[in-house]
This record gives C-alpha cells, structure tokens and sequence, in this order.
C-alpha cells in the first residue's frame, strides 16, 4: 500500500550518530518509494523530560507543541519505525521522557471502570524497532532478555493496541568495520522501500 504513511521516530540524542544515519537512510528510501513519511527527531523537539505527576487527573501538566504535534503524527500514522541505541539495556533517557510524555491515558489508552486491562486507542497500526548495540545480539536477547525491546514492543506499543511490531537488531556496532556499517544501513534501506 503505497498511500501508507509512516513516522521515523529517531531516538538518539546525537543528531550525528550511526543510528541517524540509518534513520536518515530509511527515510530517503521510503519516500522515494512514494510513501507518505515524516520523520520527528526527538533532539529536536522542545518538551520537559519529566512527567511530574504521573496519571495523576487532579494535576494538570502542560503539553507543549512538540507533544502536541507529536500525537498528532502518531494518530495520523498507520506505521511507525523507532531507530534508537540500546544504552544499559535500554532505551536512552530522552526516548522514554518522549514516551512518558506523548502516551499518554486519553491518547494512547484509557483506563476501563471494570477491567484491569485497557482500551487499546491505537489499534491497528503497526511499527518497526530498529536497535543498535555494541553487545552480540544473542547476549541481549538470551542472558538480559531483551529488556529495552520488551518495555517497547509489549509494555507501550501493544498495550496500546499495535497489532504487529518488528525488531531489527544491528550488533556489535563499535566492532564493526566500514563495509559491515554500511551492510546494515542498505538492509534499513530495504526496510524503507517496502515501508516495512
């Protein structure tokens, strides 16, 4: 479906790093495939990283612009594609600050009177996680069990009702020589041409 619209969340605080390259790679190739693409660079954006009473209705915390205009993209996306390093196992500080603030209950989800579990607000899109890390893959998945990924996939995106979400891991990063970095940023190109 090449009216399919997709939005590449890149997750790295360094507007320089390997993982922008690769984001910056996707994003050429599915736009020049004819889909419709917008790219938020969370660096970019203007937002406080702490949400300061939690889900707490009593206090009301200001969204900004960027948050605003972030969930507005989301809600306009059918697929989205988050390109970020595994740091500690997880996720940089300023990917989860932007998940903190932007899913949240009445976007992403609603709490129900009589079920502990939610209504999905997000239903039916879909996402691609794109992770780099310097451990081999099967260390991250196998001994730390795939912590970041899971807080991810599982804890945000299907909680919120994403029916399919995909991982692609580029490993052993700072190990890695020229041909096999650019090996890896041809296989997100791909990725970007089919929109997947």
């Amino acid at each position: 479906m090449q009216n399919k619209k997709i939005l590449i969340i890149l997750g790295h605080p360094n507007p320089n790093s390997y993982c922008a390259k690769l984001a910056d790679s996707y994003f050429r190739s599915a736009k020049s495939s004819g889909f419709e693409i917008q790219f938020l660079k969370l660096n970019e954006l203007n937002f406080d990283y702490n949400l300061k009473f939690g889900y707490d209705k009593t206090f009301k915390q200001e969204l900004e612009p960027d948050i605003l205009m972030s969930q507005s993209l989301i809600q306009n996306a059918d697929h989205l594609v988050f390109v970020y390093p595994s740091w500690w196992a997880s996720m940089p500080a300023i990917l989860k600050a932007w998940i903190d603030r932007v899913f949240l209950p009445g976007f992403a989800f609603s709490y129900q009177k009589r079920s502990p579990l939610p209504k999905q607000l997000l239903k039916g899109k879909t996402a691609r996680i794109i992770i780099t890390m310097d451990a081999p893959t099967w260390y991250y998945k196998w001994f730390n069990r795939s912590p970041g990924v899971q807080l991810l996939k599982q804890g945000t995106l299907e909680f919120c009702g994403f029916k399919q979400v995909k991982v692609t891991y580029f490993d052993q990063i700072r190990f890695r020589n020229l041909e096999k970095l650019n090996q890896f940023i041809i296989k997100t190109e791909k990725l970007g041409a089919m929109g997947a």
